[in-house]
């Protein structure tokens, strides 16, 4: 069975098929899903399918393309949602100056306050850094962020900035991008990294991988990526889809 750290299923191009996909995936062997909140709205519809499957949990945060919504009434509401049961992370948040549609400095603002709520309310947070490289690592860093812990969603950089994370505790979130031809860099992290510090996820809708890359992406594609990881690792992908499920769960907090 395996554990699917990060999909965006409150996403509208699931509004004609969501409740028939999700009621399929447990058939076909994902256990658990995290659904993950990017923004205020896409956090309280992520609250709202936690409600309502059963193996769908959440997270609350605001991406920081989005951070410019933020303010402190806003903010209190993230602290408030955090404490639902079935929210297990603060996320997604971190640095994207890749679409460069907020200002930097409004993105740290936000990053670090959100790095702070989840040392407050004692959960995980799961980053998104894009093209922010250096600038992420000095603020996790600043906030001594392995105390927080947590993952580093779709991870794009090198084994020198991958080094510098798991040595503070971190996972490493690994989706579809690892299967394509051209992803030498990740499958090098991937070679690299300690199995008991990776997780699988999609993002979906997004980054599927091979043979569908292109496609809407969902959590039953897992299976390509932990194939991929298993042929890097030289291992079984039931292991793979074991251990990073043993991984996400300790993680998370799930018991």
């Amino acid at each position: 069975m395996i554990f699917e750290t990060h999909a965006h299923y409150d996403d509208e191009v699931f509004n004609e098929d969501r409740d028939l996909l999700l009621s399929e995936m447990n058939q076909q062997g994902i256990e658990y899903i995290v659904n993950v909140g990017a923004s205020i709205a896409t956090s309280e519809n992520t609250i709202e399918l936690t409600k309502e499957y059963p193996f769908v949990f959440g997270s609350v945060g605001v991406h920081p393309d989005e951070t410019k919504e933020l303010d402190e009434d806003k903010f209190l509401w993230l602290r408030q949602a955090s404490a639902l049961p079935k929210i297990i992370a603060i996320g997604e948040i971190g640095l994207d100056y890749y679409w460069d549609s907020t200002e930097k400095q409004i993105q740290k603002t936000w990053f670090e306050r959100q790095m702070e709520l989840a040392r407050e309310v004692k959960l995980p947070m799961i980053v998104h850094s894009r093209d922010a490289a250096s600038d992420t690592l000095t603020m996790i860093r600043a906030v001594k962020g392995g105390e927080i812990g947590g993952v580093i969603h779709c991870f794009s950089y090198g084994i020198e900035m991958a080094r510098e994370y798991l040595n503070m505790g971190f996972y490493l979130g690994i989706g579809g991008v690892l299967t394509f031809k051209n992803a030498k860099k990740l499958k090098e992290v991937v070679d690299y990294a300690p199995l008991d510090q990776l997780v699988l996820e999609t993002d979906a809708p997004y980054l599927a991988p091979v043979p569908y890359r292109g496609k809407r992406n969902n959590s039953m594609n897992l299976t390509y990526v932990a194939e991929e990881i298993a042929r890097i690792k030289g291992t079984d992908p039931l292991k793979v889809m074991e251990i990073t499920k043993a991984n996400a769960k300790k993680m998370y907090g799930i018991k």
